[in-house]
């Protein structure tokens, strides 16, 4: 299991690609494109608009509080995987992975997705686009190419291993 320590947390804190203030603002870049969303927000802001993103990652919360609208995306396959705040473990990237092989998917996580935006954006063909919010200023959107993957494994590289009994 990967652990983000705490004097790198402010580097994640920034937005990871092209901040909008609202998600309607997003929805015109969207057309034709592959869509990943991580957060329950985001992803129910799309679904609620009738867009379904092939891969959606959520863990019924937003902000630390219980989303009390946890997305419902009928007629994708259900990953549940375990990954606890300020981690990255085999199992949220095994659970990508399997979604990113067969998508529609929705990945379930047991703890925070927050973190899944770097283990998906460095996975994921180029010309998708990952969307995630970004607390109290709007939604993000990261297209991916090979720039976006090479500065996500550099966030990866902050990470130190701990080994705990969670895999």
């Amino acid at each position: 299991m990967l652990h983000l320590p705490d004097e790198f947390r402010d580097l994640f804190k920034r937005p990871f690609g092209i901040l909008f203030p609202d998600i309607t603002d997003v929805i015109p870049h969207l057309a034709g494109k592959i869509v990943y969303t991580v957060g329950d927000v985001v992803t129910d802001s799309l679904l609620s608009r009738g867009i379904y993103p092939d891969i959606a990652v959520i863990d019924g919360y937003t902000m630390r509080s219980p989303f009390l609208k946890t997305p419902l995306y009928v007629g994708a396959r259900q990953i549940r995987v375990v990954n606890p705040a300020g981690m990255i473990t085999p199992n949220l990237i095994a659970g990508l992975e399997e979604a990113l092989s067969d998508p529609p998917a929705l990945v379930f996580v047991d703890g925070e997705e927050d973190l899944a935006v770097i283990p998906l954006v460095i996975a994921s063909p180029d010309g998708a686009i990952v969307l995630y919010g970004q607390p109290n200023e709007g939604v993000v959107l990261r297209e991916i190419d090979e720039t976006a993957r090479q500065k996500a494994r550099v966030l990866f590289s902050y990470f130190v291993s701990e080994n705990t009994s969670i895999k």
